[in-house]
């Protein structure tokens, strides 16, 4: 390895590539004009052990953009698959992104490094490859809040302009993202296979998922059932925290559940200004497929598929193979409904057990006025459960019905006294004071595309740690004005 990777600390360890070629295509990213950094996230390349200095310097920004492959790289382009809005589509792959590898991050865990935007791969479609500033910053953006959140994801380790343009509906500047997680091995990764009857790579392909994600699982009498179950558990998990944050995907296609657990692919993603059970932002989702409140619902859907995939793969007859998936897939709704009701009754300070009559009480009376596709009325759901927090009273100003408030406080009050007092401690962890707006978040990708970061980088400040009530950041939490509402959001590809 050359000296200046040395100094950036880059030590790869490509398992993914030593997989039967048939699961990717090696494919080296495509340089681009005039790489200028925009960002580098120095606590991710702190914590991945990487040289954030020599990542800024000129050799690092060519890693980074993909005019420069570093030592020990494979860059590969993964093959999946994916329903997306509920039709399947059998060969997608990676289109505009390439792995360049894994390394071990500072804590010894295997982290994948990719460049998202960097140019075109055999499954780009007759696509350019390439991505525009806004789109990357954005998941650089929700990747940082939504970790700050606590909340499993994927997180942007550099954006890089690339000083070409890119063509959607009009010229937008250009730009490469690097995206560090887990893996990126999607419920699509296994339909691909499943689609093809191609027994040897789907059996491939779960061995390694089992070794990298749930090595535990090798030694149960089922493993592939045993994986089933841990991806089950961990996205009731993930899904249970989108809700109690006021998180919407906006595109669950199979192709973007990851199999680790981490939220992936931040494309029309949106946090909920007034609540509403069907509020929708993602400009591409007509039926409201991928509303705020179907969430649960369309993960088990997901969850569904990669089953249908596994069952060809478990050591037992069809008919207990099949058995067995759906007790797995059994345990997701008590799973989410478990990890939802705690993170909400830590939400509204009660211990002991969770009371989802008096949650729902309060999410109703939240709805009132409300109304899908983001109009005006219904409660500010970040503020809301805040003000409960510091002040209830000032809460009530959030209601359009201020009456149903009123009498949801009564039944509140009396379960706060049935226990002693609120758990403050509890509902301070679980209650943000900011989250990424989604009028700020626009208006500082607005800002960055013109070349002012400055907005851009005082909401990541603000947004890594959320649950801090800071004077300088008050400007920050006050939802959207009636003129800066952001009624849809777009994937950016």
């Amino acid at each position: 390895m050359s000296e200046t990777l040395d100094r950036a600390g880059l030590r790869f360890d490509n398992s993914y590539a030593r997989l039967p070629e048939r699961l990717f295509s090696r494919v080296a990213p495509v340089a681009v004009a005039a790489p200028r950094l925009l960002r580098i996230n120095a606590p991710l390349a702190a914590e991945m052990g990487l040289d954030a200095a020599w990542l800024a310097s000129p050799e690092g920004v060519a890693m980074l953009a993909g005019n420069a492959v570093p030592a020990g790289a494979e860059p590969i382009a993964q093959a999946y698959a994916g329903h997306q809005f509920g039709g399947f589509s059998p060969a997608l792959g990676d289109g505009r992104a390439v792995l360049l590898g894994e390394v071990l991050d500072a804590r010894g865990r295997r982290r994948d490094l990719q460049l998202k935007g960097s140019g075109p791969t055999p499954w780009s479609r007759r696509g350019d490859g390439r991505a525009a500033i806004g789109p990357m910053l954005r998941e650089f953006l929700i990747g940082e809040a939504m970790h700050g959140l606590g909340i499993p994801t994927t997180r942007a380790l550099a954006a890089v302009a690339t000083g070409e343009a890119v063509r959607r509906e009009t010229l937008l500047p250009g730009a490469v993202l690097t995206r560090v997680a887990a893996s990126h091995i999607r419920v699509g990764t296994f339909q691909y296979f499943a689609a093809r009857q191609d027994g040897a790579a789907l059996e491939a392909l779960l061995g390694y998922s089992i070794a990298r994600h749930d090595p535990a699982a090798a030694e149960a009498a089922h493993p592939a059932l045993a994986f089933l179950e841990g991806v089950v558990a961990r996205q009731a998990e993930l899904i249970a925290a989108w809700m109690a944050a006021g998180f919407i995907h906006g595109v669950m296609n199979t192709d973007n559940m990851a199999v680790s657990g981490e939220t992936i692919d931040y494309g029309p993603c949106a946090f909920l200004d007034a609540y509403h059970p069907g509020q929708v932002f993602s400009a591409i989702d007509h039926a409201g497929r991928y509303a705020y409140g179907s969430q649960p619902q369309i993960g088990l859907w997901n969850l569904t598929r990669l089953a249908e995939c596994l069952v060809t793969v478990m050591a037992a007859p069809e008919e207990e193979a099949l058995a067995m998936a759906k007790a797995a897939l059994a345990g997701y709704a008590p799973r989410f409904r478990g990890s939802y009701l705690r993170r909400f009754a830590a939400k509204l300070g009660l211990r002991g057990e969770p009371d989802e009559a008096l949650l729902q009480g309060l999410l109703d009376a939240m709805a009132q006025g409300g109304a899908e596709g983001g109009a005006a009325g219904g409660a500010d759901f970040t503020l809301t459960f805040r003000r409960l927090t510091d002040a209830p009273e000032a809460a009530r100003d959030l209601f359009e019905v201020p009456a149903a408030f009123d009498a949801w406080m009564v039944r509140w009050h009396a379960r706060l006294e049935a226990q002693g007092d609120a758990d403050l401690a509890a509902m301070r962890a679980a209650n943000p004071v900011r989250i990424a707006r989604n009028h700020r978040v626009e208006a500082a990708l607005v800002g960055a595309q013109a070349g002012d970061l400055a907005p851009f980088d005082e909401l990541v400040e603000a947004l890594r740690d959320p649950f801090r009530d800071e004077a300088r950041f008050r400007h920050l939490e006050a939802p959207p004005g009636e003129d800066e509402r952001v009624l849809a959001t777009f994937c950016g590809t």
